[in-house]
């Protein structure tokens, strides 16, 4: 017996096909979320984004892997905390790296 398997994708927005849909990812609140969307829709999801984008502070990629733990792409915080110091900043040994600081760390990069 043969069996024959297709694919179809479909723009999530729009619930129209296309083989032009791809998935994107993006994060609120600590929430991962995925949509598959035509290039159009995901121009409109990107522009209506933009001006938070633009304003936040880009904390590197983020990666989930299996199962459930999420990494950033970025410095570690040794070694911000370790420029940090060689360029007189104040930093604590443990705990979050201040904002201020990784801001200061990535212009200077």
């Amino acid at each position: 017996m043969a069996q024959r398997i297709q694919t179809v994708y479909v723009d999530d927005l729009t619930g129209e096909e296309s083989e032009d849909a791809r998935t994107h990812t993006f994060s609120l609140d600590g929430v991962n979320y995925e949509i598959d969307l035509v290039s159009d829709n995901y121009d409109k999801l990107f522009e209506a984004l933009a001006p938070f984008i633009d304003k936040g502070r880009k904390l590197g990629r983020v990666k989930t892997v299996r199962p459930r733990r999420t990494l950033i792409d970025g410095p570690r915080p040794e070694e911000v905390r370790a420029w940090a110091r060689e360029h007189k900043y104040q930093v604590n040994d443990r705990g979050r790296v201040p904002a201020h600081i990784r801001e200061a760390y990535e212009k200077a990069q």
